[in-house]
């Protein structure tokens, strides 16, 4: 072994320390160097390659109707844009070698992606798209640089199926850091069954929103309706996620997944809407009225099966504007007087027995005029409580009120809240407004400071006071349900991935506005206003109706209500069958000018509402049409009788059996039936070969392929049976020869 040489070996050891030191030294000066003097620039840099915290957008759930169709669903679109200097860092100049290769790109490509753009818009030509290319393509920008950096290529959204085809153009179908194209994904909803309940439904819109770090992103917004009364529920959670540059290309790290809206089931029957909106805006069209609302519920939960809000608009179209079945308070009107004597029955002051002098249809109440309807005819005389509500008598209403409640007005505005007009249903719909009822007010001498002795009787007839039509209905409905008040529902379920993550039951905000005798008089009174009342068109031959009409002037405000033409709010609410109450409904119509009826107009749409859906739920068995004490023979056409026997025998009618053939596998047999008591009797023809046959009485299908088979062609006319035939039967066939059969039910 060797003898280590200590003079050798420091030495070297002494130089690699030196080395390494002198690189230590470099390294930290390189590195204090960037983290000082070139800071601004790195931080620039580590911007460009890592974004932290974009948000991300979860799809929002969808709103359905009640046996699962899409009211409101959510699909991409997307708005395309070019930046005509892709890739460019700041401050790097326009002319370079890259840049001039993109521009004589865009040079050779234009002619190609101008038609694909034409192609798809057909609305512009491939020379305005060339134009509006070429405007954005020379653009010059503030620094000096030239080309738009985010040039609307469209003004408008697409859908996903043209946006995919835009890809296979040439320069759209190159990354975007090399061609410059740019899709914007944008979430838009949209209604499969167009207006239908939109005001219900509801709508969003989309509204631009800015990140911590200065992103942009696009957020939708609801603005009325389910959508935002749903909003949290529908919406979903927000995700997070950050883009990372790994070997020139950017990845999305996923931080915190978005979690998709629920989807709202509703109580709104598609087809109850559709029915219930055809019949409002008909009527409006026919009387010329400005606004129509009609609300159809359905008695045992509430349920909101259809609503709709019509209005008449500039242009002539009739549309949803406004819920105002929900947010419209206004004087009811006559549909208000069930209320008031619901509450005068229950409190025992009045019985049906009651008799009213009307006198002449006048009668001054405070040095106030009180007319019915008819007092140009003389009135109604002297009528009992029943009649007064059939007749819609105001005199009959406001007398017994005002005789029994005069000195003590707050018993009876107590009592409208405990019969339910006055409930307010704390509906959680945007827009809703509860009732407004005024209250009378005493000071400490007991002198009333907000009431006056014309209040209370103009109240009674529905004055001085403002409902919303969903309020008058859920009155309504409660007496359809034996006196049970439930709350309208609007949402059944919340679903979410096909499961039911929260039902939503009925909810009963009183369990009886009246005492169950009250309540059985006022269905019976309801049922005789329909049949022998003012509400007879309201009424239907198929089933009881029972309800009641209104027809109200509409104050203009400090107009009053007699300036220029009068505005009339005509009503009628009621419930069907009337037997059996199963959907309650209200219409509201408004009309300026003469003439105006609640019972021939409002009573008139009340009426199709009912009748259409009453047939819709009308299913009754094949075997409900047959009379078991008679057997009906078919009346059977000559023809194929192999063919006739074997339906007869299916349909267990007797034939005579004393001719064979079977229909599976033999040919046709002509013949001719005829009735014999109680079976068909089948005589076979025989046909001779090479002359016309005797087609007469036979079907059009059985002629045709007789007349044919012998060699004649055939002209038919009209329908049914063979009533006539042109060419005589026996007559020789030649080559050529057209018959003409004349056919007759």
């Amino acid at each position: 072994m060797s003898k280590f040489e200590k003079s050798k070996v420091i030495p070297r050891y002494m130089a690699i320390a030196v080395l390494l030191t002198l690189a230590c030294v470099a390294i930290v000066g390189r590195a204090l160097y960037l983290m000082t003097v070139k800071k601004d620039y790195w931080t620039e840099v580590a911007g460009r390659q890592k974004r932290d915290s974009i948000p991300m957008t979860p799809a929002r759930g969808n709103i359905l109707s009640c046996d699962g169709q899409l009211m409101a669903t959510s699909i991409p679109e997307y708005r395309i844009y070019i930046d005509f200097q892709p890739g460019k860092q700041k401050g790097v100049p326009a002319d370079t070698a890259k840049a001039r290769k993109l521009d004589s790109l865009w040079t050779v490509k234009m002619d190609s992606v101008c038609d694909g753009l034409h192609k798809a818009f057909p609305q512009w030509t491939a020379d305005q798209f060339r134009e509006r290319i070429e405007k954005g393509r020379y653009k010059q920008l503030a620094d000096g640089s030239r080309g738009a950096r985010h040039w609307a290529v469209w003004p408008k959204r697409i859908d996903y199926t043209t946006y995919r085809e835009l890809l296979e153009l040439p320069m759209f179908n190159l990354p975007t850091n090399r061609g410059g194209f740019i899709g914007e994904e944008l979430i838009s909803r949209r209604r499969p069954f167009g207006s239908l309940a939109q005001r219900t439904v509801g709508n969003i819109g989309s509204e631009k929103k800015r990140t911590s770090t200065g992103r942009i992103y696009t957020k939708d917004s609801a603005r009325f309706g389910l959508e935002l009364m749903c909003d949290s529920i529908l919406r979903g959670t927000m995700g997070v996620k950050r883009t990372q540059k790994v070997l020139n290309r950017r990845l999305n790290l996923i931080v915190k997944p978005a979690e998709a809206g629920a989807d709202v089931v509703t109580t709104i029957d598609v087809n109850m809407q559709d029915l219930c909106e055809r019949a409002v805006i008909d009527e409006l069209k026919e009387i010329g009225g400005a606004r129509g609302v009609a609300i159809l519920m359905e008695v045992a939960t509430g349920d909101v099966k259809a609503i709709v809000n019509i209005d008449h608009c500039e242009d002539g179209q009739y549309r949803e504007m406004y819920n105002h079945a929900v947010n419209f308070r206004c004087e009811p009107g006559s549909v208000f007087k069930v209320a008031s004597f619901l509450v005068a029955l229950d409190d025992g002051v009045i019985d049906t027995t009651n008799i009213i002098h009307t006198g002449c249809g006048i009668m001054e109440m405070h040095k106030r005029l009180m007319k019915d309807h008819n007092w140009r005819k003389g009135g109604y005389g002297d009528i009992n409580v029943a009649r007064a509500l059939e007749v819609s008598s105001n005199i009959g209403v406001s007398y017994l009120i005002d005789k029994h409640y005069r000195n003590r007005p707050e018993d009876f505005v107590n009592g409208l809240r405990r019969v339910g007009i006055g409930q307010d249903l704390d509906l959680d719909i945007t827009g809703y407004q509860p009732p407004l009822i005024r209250t009378p007010q005493r000071n400490k001498r007991g002198q009333f400071t907000n009431w006056s002795l014309t209040d209370l009787p103009w109240m009674s007839i529905g004055y001085v006071t403002q409902i919303a039509p969903i309020n008058t209905l859920a009155f309504y409905n409660a007496i359809a349900n034996d006196g049970k008040l439930v709350r309208p529902r609007f949402v059944k379920r919340i679903v979410k991935e096909g499961e039911t993550i929260k039902e939503f039951e009925p909810e009963v905000v009183k369990e009886r506005i009246a005492k169950p005798a009250t309540i059985k008089t006022m269905q019976t009174i309801l049922e005789h206003v329909v049949s022998q009342g003012l509400g007879r068109k309201a009424g239907s031959k198929m089933f009881r109706v029972a309800g009641k009409t209104g027809t109200a002037q509409m104050s203009k405000g400090r107009a009053g209500y007699k300036s220029g033409t009068v505005d009339y709010w005509l009503s009628f609410a009621g419930y069907f069958p009337a037997n059996k109450p199963k959907y309650s409904c209200i219409v509201c119509l408004k009309k300026s000018g003469l003439p105006a009826s609640g019972g021939s107009m409002s009573g008139k749409v009340f009426h199709n509402i009912a009748e259409g859906v009453m047939s819709k739920l009308l299913k009754r068995h094949a075997n409900d049409a047959r009379d078991t004490t008679s057997l009906v023979l078919p009346e059977v056409k000559a023809g194929d009788v192999l063919a006739a026997d074997y339906v007869l025998d299916q349909l267990g009618v007797k034939t005579n059996s004393d001719w064979d053939g079977t229909y599976a596998h033999g040919n046709p047999i002509w013949g001719r039936a005829t009735r014999q008591g109680d079976r068909v009797e089948l005589t076979p023809v025989k046909t001779a070969d090479g002359v016309v046959p005797d087609v007469t009485g036979m079907g059009a299908r059985d002629a045709v392929y007789m007349m044919e088979s012998s060699g004649v062609k055939v002209q038919l006319s009209g329908r049914g049976r063979v009533k006539t035939q042109s060419l005589a039967a026996g007559k020789p066939v030649t080559h050529g020869m057209v018959c003409e059969l004349r056919l007759e039910i």
